[in-house]
């Protein structure tokens, strides 16, 4: 799927306090579903001895796509376009792995 379509789709589901200029919002979902797609992986690590079966694996799908949701609103409240946004990020990386920093911290290296 087109990342700008689906940004425009899912903006026709979002339902919260003041759309349109709540960026508030999206980033505190974002964290929430972010922290479940964590949950999920650490009870694998701590109950299934790592092992991401189909059951698993479905639920993750479902989470990390309410958190592909929580990122488009708030590309969407920021103006920014999501398929700009991955292309970008896509680019920074290919530009460390280039001057092999790819490993390592720090936004601007």
């Amino acid at each position: 799927m087109d990342l700008l379509r689906y940004q425009r789709q899912s903006r026709q589901t979002a339902r919260y306090p003041q759309a349109g200029s709540n960026p508030i919002y999206p980033t505190l979902g974002l964290c929430g579903e972010a922290g479940e797609v964590a949950d999920k992986v650490k009870k694998v690590i701590r109950d299934r001895n790592g092992v991401f079966d189909q059951a698993v694996r479905d639920d993750l799908k479902l989470e990390l796509g309410d958190v592909l949701w929580y990122v488009a609103q708030l590309c969407t409240e920021l103006d920014l376009d999501l398929a700009e946004v991955a292309a970008a990020n896509l680019a920074k990386l290919a530009s460390r792995a280039a001057r092999n920093v790819i490993g390592g911290s720090g936004d601007q290296r």
